[in-house]
């Protein structure tokens, strides 16, 4: 079984996205034993969260952040493939309501920070608070600048009080966003994923590579740990992903509850 931990950022650790690997090959070349692999995790994905539902005490946020077309939204469908939608919770975050404009930014986030007993998936979140707002200049540096350590904070609040957190960074080429954008304009069924404003966006590519990598650098925590995860390949995005769930869950060694005592119990 392979170590994800080479997709693992250390806290204080240097992070430079050009000289990262985006190609899964580099790590794994078996694409068919990745692909049973990736079965067999999402079984232990459906298991041990039947146990964390059950239990009721323990809390798995898992969050993910890229480039656009970078594959949340594939990923997410991936490995949750076979999970009940009772213990398992996707929220997207998209650009803020007036409600949310009006609170501060972590309001929303808070929100939907999972209970005891599930699985909470973020597509996009808080991050977007160090990296939209600063690449297109809608807030100023000192309102963004702060918010490295504020987002710690925040993070470490929810992991003491139960919450285990983990990060992915899907790490794509732009040679390969821009097929992907390719392929959206010309798969009649993948054209309504196409958004013009993805093309003005792709001109900020360097400035959203440092933010990003100042997002890994200040943000990866051993309490809420960043991957970066090579994400050319889907085959093999969605076998570290679900593979570093997989290994997450069972680490957390959720159990069902003792049943109740049914002795002399009959059922009419």
């Amino acid at each position: 079984m392979p170590s994800f931990d080479r997709h693992l950022i250390k806290p204080g650790q240097k992070v430079v996205l050009r000289k990262t690997e985006t190609d899964g090959r580099a790590f794994e070349n078996d694409r068919d034993r990745c692909e049973k692999t990736l079965v067999e995790f999402r079984d232990r994905i459906v298991s041990l969260g039947e146990k964390l539902y059950a239990e009721e005490r323990q809390k798995l946020l898992v969050i993910f952040q890229a480039i656009d077309g970078g594959g949340k939204d594939g990923t997410i469908r991936s490995v949750t493939q076979g999970t009940n939608p009772q213990w398992v919770e996707v929220t997207c975050f998209k650009k803020p309501s007036e409600e949310e404009l009006a609170h501060d930014y972590l309001w929303r986030i808070h929100k939907a920070v999972p209970p005891a007993g599930k699985i909470g998936i973020f597509n996009r979140s808080h991050y977007e608070d160090v990296l939209v707002v600063r690449v297109h200049k809608i807030v100023k540096e000192s309102v963004w600048m702060p918010r490295y350590g504020q987002i710690n904070a925040f993070e470490e609040m929810l992991a003491s009080s139960g919450t285990r957190i983990i990060k992915f960074f899907l790490h794509i080429s732009k040679d390969e966003q821009k097929q992907r954008f390719q392929e959206r304009i010309e798969t009649p069924e993948k054209r309504w994923k196409f958004d013009p404003a993805d093309l003005e966006k792709r001109k900020f590519w360097d400035d959203y590579e440092k933010a990003f990598e100042d997002m890994l650098e200040k943000c990866s925590t051993s309490h809420a740990p960043w991957y970066v995860v090579p994400a050319d390949q889907n085959w093999y995005r969605d076998f570290a992903v679900a593979g570093i769930i997989a290994e997450t869950l069972a680490d957390m060694v959720p159990k069902f509850p003792d049943p109740p005592d049914v002795t002399g119990v009959v059922i009419e």
